[in-house]
């Protein structure tokens, strides 16, 4: 059965590698043998010189990806140090709180370019050399979000939805051609996203009991569902949504 999770010598992009839930994917995968490149606006040669414990390749490159224009050049220079892609894990997201009332166009245009265009762009860049080449698995993150509409969160609650139906989208067109394209949903992870709800102690009480685990979600609680996706046991699962939420929506 191991043999159907082993990712020795694939090679995998994760976007937002460099800190929180990316970082435990790129471990993750690592462990399992996937050569990693990890994305981040600064370089990061601590998580590299983590991953390569693992006896596998990692290159860091520092990039942003709400520059979408650059997104075929990004695709370059990864393979230019890693070789071809066979795993996109779009990790990196960002989040504004308003009243929906006050929320600001500029914040709104911001988080839907970062979590929402940008990630529909890397799809389609680094989509188009996996059709090419008729293998690839594409996994996006989702949220809770993508099934509910949150609180003074309108523009994050928008663009996780947006993910999970384009997700679906290029997975009708994409599953027949070798290319698998799926979600993972992080419920409430103890990450710098959630900090101030987890300050929060009559929020993070109300959180807390809705969630049947008990617990706030780790970045090591992503790994398993990440793994799956991104490997031969996944092969016909295609435009599917993960919860990794600690039985939150089934509550």
């Amino acid at each position: 059965m191991h043999s159907l999770f082993d990712l020795t010598n694939k090679n995998a992009v994760v976007t937002g590698g460099s800190r929180g839930l990316g970082k435990e994917i790129a471990l993750g995968l690592a462990q399992v043998g996937a050569n990693i490149a990890i994305i981040s606006r600064q370089e990061s040669p601590e998580v590299v010189e983590e991953l390569e414990k693992f006896g596998v390749k990692a290159v860091s490159i520092a990039f942003d990806i709400g520059e979408i224009s650059e997104h075929k050049q990004l695709l370059k220079m990864v393979e230019e140090k890693l070789g071809h892609v066979d795993i996109l894990v779009n990790n990196a997201g960002v989040q504004k709180r308003h009243p929906a009332v006050e929320f600001p166009q500029q914040d709104w245009d911001y988080v839907m370019n970062i979590n929402a265009n940008a990630v529909f762009s890397l799809c389609q860049v680094f989509g188009q050399q996996m059709l090419q080449r008729g293998y690839g698995k594409i996994i996006n993150l989702a949220s809770l979000l993508s099934f509910q509409g949150g609180l003074t969160v309108p523009a994050y609650a928008a663009s996780k939805g947006a993910v999970m139906q384009f997700t679906k989208s290029l997975a009708n067109e994409w599953a027949a051609k070798g290319v698998n394209v799926n979600c993972v949903a992080p419920g409430y992870m103890a990450t710098d996203m959630n900090e101030a709800l987890m300050n929060d102690d009559v929020r993070s009480k109300q959180i807390l009991e809705r969630i049947p685990a008990g617990r706030w979600g780790t970045g090591q609680d992503m790994q398993g569902a990440v793994i799956f996706l991104a490997s031969q046991a996944s092969d016909y699962v295609h435009g599917f949504t993960i919860a990794i939420d600690g039985g939150w929506l089934g509550r």
